[in-house]
């Protein structure tokens, strides 16, 4: 993406002022070594001994004493009100995938705007970590080796269609969509391939996925699998 302030080819752990738990960072820093901090983010990215490589934000709940502790050359102030911290610190990373911590748990509206924010950045690979489970917007195909038996909860944020494999009740000839059938509460049986038309489906599953999850979302594209 041009014009990022963040580049990198590796994936990068994004840190919010949200909700956080004792090994959210370590377990995300695990995956992604590159620390940038959206807003506020950087009081714990600071706590935990990490000066993040970026803070991103429009800077109003960035506390002055952890500010003057970045040096001014990480510093990227971005002076609008109409997004969130989220939205504009995920539009400036070009990474091959975002784990983000800080996002979830807290404020149900912070968690809804987070969300849309994952459907409004659906061509960037971004992974939401909680206290239990994970999210993330579902591309166009996906394979993802989860156990027998874990619950994948997909919630559309708009009309979605698809095929899938290795889900006790299969998606195929489904139209998801907000108001109308959602695909929460479902079960792996294995490994699980989605094929997705449109934009706007998101994946919930055990944060024990995150390093299948992980491997999913930075593989290479594949070509039309599930039937």
């Amino acid at each position: 993406m041009k014009n990022a302030f963040v580049c990198s080819q590796y994936p990068v752990t994004l840190v919010g002022g949200g909700e956080i738990g004792p090994q959210d960072l370590a377990l995300a820093l695990d995956h992604a070594p590159m620390l940038v901090a959206a807003d506020g983010g950087a009081a714990h990215a600071l706590r935990a001994g990490h000066v993040p490589a970026a803070v991103i934000g429009d800077f109003d709940s960035l506390r002055r004493a952890d500010r003057d502790r970045m040096p001014p050359d990480r510093l990227f102030q971005v002076d609008e009100q109409d997004s969130t911290d989220f939205d504009k610190a995920l539009g400036n990373i070009a990474a091959p995938l975002v784990l983000a911590v800080g996002f979830l748990g807290a404020r149900l509206d912070h968690q809804l705007a987070a969300f849309s924010t994952l459907l409004r950045f659906a061509d960037r690979p971004c992974v939401l970590i909680g206290p239990q489970e994970i999210v993330f917007h579902v591309p166009a195909a996906l394979r993802v080796d989860l156990a027998a038996g874990d619950v994948v909860s997909l919630f559309p944020l708009a009309p979605v269609s698809g095929r899938s494999q290795g889900l006790e009740w299969p998606i195929d000839g489904l139209c998801l969509r907000p108001g109308g059938r959602i695909g929460t509460s479902n079960r792996a049986t294995g490994p699980v391939q989605l094929l997705i038309e449109g934009a706007g489906l998101l994946a919930i599953v055990p944060r024990r996925a995150l390093p299948a999850v992980t491997a999913a979302l930075s593989a290479p594209a594949r070509g039309p699998a599930a039937r």
